[in-house]
Protein backbone atom coordinates (compact mmCIF):
# COMPACT_ATOMS: atom_id res chain seq x y z
CA UNK A 1 0.00 0.00 0.00
CA UNK A 2 1.32 2.79 -1.17
CA UNK A 3 1.80 6.61 0.75
CA UNK A 4 2.62 8.43 -2.25
CA UNK A 5 1.93 11.69 -0.01
CA UNK A 6 4.80 10.92 1.59
CA UNK A 7 6.61 9.29 -1.13
CA UNK A 8 5.65 11.14 -4.04
CA UNK A 9 4.56 14.16 -2.64
CA UNK A 10 4.63 16.09 -5.88
CA UNK A 11 3.14 13.75 -8.24
CA UNK A 12 -0.29 14.29 -9.61
CA UNK A 13 -1.55 11.43 -7.29
CA UNK A 14 -0.44 12.90 -4.26
CA UNK A 15 -1.98 17.14 -5.09
CA UNK A 16 -5.41 14.79 -5.45
CA UNK A 17 -5.28 13.90 -2.19
CA UNK A 18 -4.61 17.34 -1.05
CA UNK A 19 -7.62 18.76 -3.46
CA UNK A 20 -9.59 16.15 -0.90
CA UNK A 21 -8.39 17.75 2.11
CA UNK A 22 -9.45 21.16 0.77
CA UNK A 23 -12.99 19.42 -0.25
CA UNK A 24 -12.80 18.17 3.42
CA UNK A 25 -12.15 21.68 4.54
CA UNK A 26 -15.10 23.46 3.10
CA UNK A 27 -17.74 20.73 4.28
CA UNK A 28 -16.37 21.34 7.68
CA UNK A 29 -17.58 24.55 7.57
CA UNK A 30 -21.17 23.57 6.87
CA UNK A 31 -21.02 21.42 9.81
CA UNK A 32 -18.56 20.19 12.40
CA UNK A 33 -16.45 17.12 10.81
CA UNK A 34 -14.19 15.54 14.00
CA UNK A 35 -14.98 12.28 13.11
CA UNK A 36 -14.71 10.60 9.32
CA UNK A 37 -15.88 7.30 8.13
CA UNK A 38 -14.03 6.14 4.38
CA UNK A 39 -15.92 2.76 2.81
CA UNK A 40 -16.24 1.07 -0.11
CA UNK A 41 -18.73 -1.21 -2.03
CA UNK A 42 -16.35 -4.27 -2.67
CA UNK A 43 -13.35 -5.76 -1.33
CA UNK A 44 -9.84 -4.74 -1.66
CA UNK A 45 -7.52 -1.67 -0.01
CA UNK A 46 -8.87 0.96 -1.45
CA UNK A 47 -10.49 2.90 1.81
CA UNK A 48 -7.49 2.11 3.37
CA UNK A 49 -5.49 3.53 0.80
CA UNK A 50 -6.87 6.64 0.58
CA UNK A 51 -7.70 7.11 4.00
CA UNK A 52 -4.06 6.75 5.11
CA UNK A 53 -3.09 9.00 2.21
CA UNK A 54 -5.61 11.60 3.53
CA UNK A 55 -4.33 11.10 7.12
CA UNK A 56 -0.84 12.07 5.53
CA UNK A 57 -2.40 15.64 4.16
CA UNK A 58 -3.99 16.37 7.33
CA UNK A 59 -1.05 15.71 9.34
CA UNK A 60 1.17 17.84 6.91
CA UNK A 61 -0.96 20.85 8.02
CA UNK A 62 -0.71 20.26 11.47
CA UNK A 63 -4.10 19.21 12.05
CA UNK A 64 -4.00 16.13 14.67
CA UNK A 65 -5.28 13.23 13.14
CA UNK A 66 -5.74 9.28 14.56
CA UNK A 67 -6.26 6.88 11.86
CA UNK A 68 -8.41 3.66 13.21
CA UNK A 69 -9.09 0.46 11.11
CA UNK A 70 -12.31 -0.51 12.40
CA UNK A 71 -12.70 -3.11 9.42
CA UNK A 72 -11.88 -6.57 11.75
CA UNK A 73 -12.64 -8.97 8.65
CA UNK A 74 -9.23 -7.96 6.51
CA UNK A 75 -7.32 -4.96 8.43
CA UNK A 76 -4.79 -3.56 5.91
CA UNK A 77 -4.06 -0.04 7.48
CA UNK A 78 -1.46 -0.96 9.69
CA UNK A 79 0.64 -1.80 6.44
CA UNK A 80 0.61 1.25 5.22
CA UNK A 81 2.66 2.78 8.36
CA UNK A 82 4.56 -0.65 8.91
CA UNK A 83 3.09 -1.19 11.86
CA UNK A 84 1.43 -4.37 14.07
CA UNK A 85 -2.36 -4.37 13.58
CA UNK A 86 -2.52 -5.34 17.76
CA UNK A 87 -3.35 -4.64 19.95
CA UNK A 88 -5.48 -2.24 18.69
CA UNK A 89 -9.33 -1.25 18.53
CA UNK A 90 -10.85 -4.45 19.91
CA UNK A 91 -8.37 -4.56 22.51
CA UNK A 92 -9.41 -1.39 23.81
CA UNK A 93 -12.72 -1.61 23.06
CA UNK A 94 -12.54 -5.34 24.91
CA UNK A 95 -11.36 -3.88 27.93
CA UNK A 96 -13.75 -4.12 31.19
CA UNK A 97 -10.67 -2.21 33.30
CA UNK A 98 -12.11 1.36 33.95
CA UNK A 99 -10.11 4.51 32.53
CA UNK A 100 -8.27 2.34 29.59
CA UNK A 101 -6.24 3.91 26.72
CA UNK A 102 -6.25 3.23 23.60
CA UNK A 103 -3.23 1.58 22.36
CA UNK A 104 -1.92 4.36 20.36
CA UNK A 105 1.18 3.85 17.56
CA UNK A 106 3.24 6.87 16.53
CA UNK A 107 3.87 7.00 13.05
CA UNK A 108 6.56 8.90 11.23
CA UNK A 109 4.21 12.07 10.76
CA UNK A 110 4.51 13.73 14.78
CA UNK A 111 0.73 14.94 14.40
CA UNK A 112 -0.54 11.38 12.91
CA UNK A 113 -1.35 8.44 14.66
CA UNK A 114 -2.66 4.96 14.41
CA UNK A 115 -5.13 2.84 15.83
CA UNK A 116 -4.94 -0.57 14.08
CA UNK A 117 -7.54 -3.35 14.20
CA UNK A 118 -6.80 -5.46 16.97
CA UNK A 119 -7.44 -9.04 18.41
CA UNK A 120 -10.64 -9.97 15.86
CA UNK A 121 -13.49 -10.55 17.77
CA UNK A 122 -16.00 -13.24 17.44
CA UNK A 123 -18.44 -11.41 15.56
CA UNK A 124 -17.49 -8.05 14.89
CA UNK A 125 -20.94 -6.52 14.20
CA UNK A 126 -21.75 -6.84 17.34
CA UNK A 127 -18.90 -4.81 18.58
CA UNK A 128 -19.09 -2.17 16.21
CA UNK A 129 -22.86 -2.11 17.33
CA UNK A 130 -21.63 -1.80 20.69
CA UNK A 131 -22.48 1.16 23.16
CA UNK A 132 -18.47 0.61 23.89
CA UNK A 133 -18.18 1.71 20.55
CA UNK A 134 -20.48 4.37 20.66
CA UNK A 135 -18.43 6.35 23.63
CA UNK A 136 -15.03 5.03 21.54
CA UNK A 137 -16.10 7.27 18.81
CA UNK A 138 -16.60 9.93 21.13
CA UNK A 139 -13.13 9.08 23.42
CA UNK A 140 -11.10 9.49 20.23
CA UNK A 141 -12.47 12.71 18.62
CA UNK A 142 -11.50 14.60 21.85
CA UNK A 143 -7.70 12.78 21.51
CA UNK A 144 -7.78 14.70 17.41
CA UNK A 145 -8.79 17.50 15.26
CA UNK A 146 -9.91 14.58 13.22
CA UNK A 147 -10.63 10.76 13.48
CA UNK A 148 -10.65 8.67 10.69
CA UNK A 149 -12.18 5.40 10.33
CA UNK A 150 -11.50 2.00 7.67
CA UNK A 151 -14.47 -0.16 7.59
CA UNK A 152 -15.02 -3.28 5.63
CA UNK A 153 -17.10 -2.85 2.20
CA UNK A 154 -20.75 -2.09 2.36
CA UNK A 155 -21.56 -5.48 0.07
CA UNK A 156 -20.56 -8.18 2.76
CA UNK A 157 -21.00 -6.29 6.18
CA UNK A 158 -23.25 -4.38 8.19
CA UNK A 159 -20.23 -3.29 9.86
CA UNK A 160 -19.73 0.06 7.59
CA UNK A 161 -23.51 1.51 7.86
CA UNK A 162 -23.45 0.92 11.29
CA UNK A 163 -20.15 2.92 11.76
CA UNK A 164 -21.76 5.30 9.06
CA UNK A 165 -24.76 6.43 11.13
CA UNK A 166 -22.32 7.24 14.26
CA UNK A 167 -19.77 9.26 12.37
CA UNK A 168 -19.78 12.58 10.85
CA UNK A 169 -19.37 11.92 7.33
CA UNK A 170 -18.64 9.57 5.20
CA UNK A 171 -16.61 9.22 2.00
CA UNK A 172 -17.16 6.55 -0.19
CA UNK A 173 -14.12 4.86 -2.73
CA UNK A 174 -15.09 3.29 -5.99
CA UNK A 175 -12.32 2.06 -8.32
CA UNK A 176 -11.86 2.93 -12.00
CA UNK A 177 -12.57 -0.23 -13.91
CA UNK A 178 -12.97 -2.09 -11.20
CA UNK A 179 -16.39 -0.84 -8.80
CA UNK A 180 -19.46 -1.80 -11.09
CA UNK A 181 -22.22 0.89 -11.24
CA UNK A 182 -24.88 -1.05 -9.59
CA UNK A 183 -22.30 -1.96 -6.65
CA UNK A 184 -21.76 1.81 -6.21
CA UNK A 185 -25.41 2.71 -6.59
CA UNK A 186 -26.58 -0.15 -3.50
CA UNK A 187 -23.63 1.06 -1.47
CA UNK A 188 -24.95 4.71 -1.98
CA UNK A 189 -28.70 3.53 -0.45
CA UNK A 190 -27.12 1.39 2.33
CA UNK A 191 -25.62 5.05 3.49
CA UNK A 192 -28.62 6.94 3.12
CA UNK A 193 -30.62 4.12 4.76
CA UNK A 194 -28.15 4.49 7.66
CA UNK A 195 -28.90 7.95 7.22
CA UNK A 196 -25.38 8.86 6.65
CA UNK A 197 -24.10 12.31 5.54
CA UNK A 198 -22.56 11.29 2.30
CA UNK A 199 -19.66 13.83 1.61
CA UNK A 200 -18.67 12.77 -1.45
CA UNK A 201 -17.59 9.85 -3.83
CA UNK A 202 -13.88 9.11 -4.29
CA UNK A 203 -12.26 7.54 -7.73
CA UNK A 204 -9.20 5.85 -7.73
CA UNK A 205 -7.64 5.27 -10.79
CA UNK A 206 -6.64 1.55 -12.11
CA UNK A 207 -3.68 0.61 -10.11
Amino acid sequence: MKLVTLTEPQSEAAEAYRSLRTNLHFAMLEAPLRTLLVTAPDPGDSASLVLANLAVTLAQIGRRVIAVDADFHAPVLHLAFNASHTPGLADWLGNSTSGAQPALQPTSLAELRLLPSGTRPTIPADLISSDRMTQAIARLSEMADLVLFSAPPLSLYSDAAILASRVDGVLLVVEAGKTRRDNAQKARDTLNRARARVLGVVMLGQR
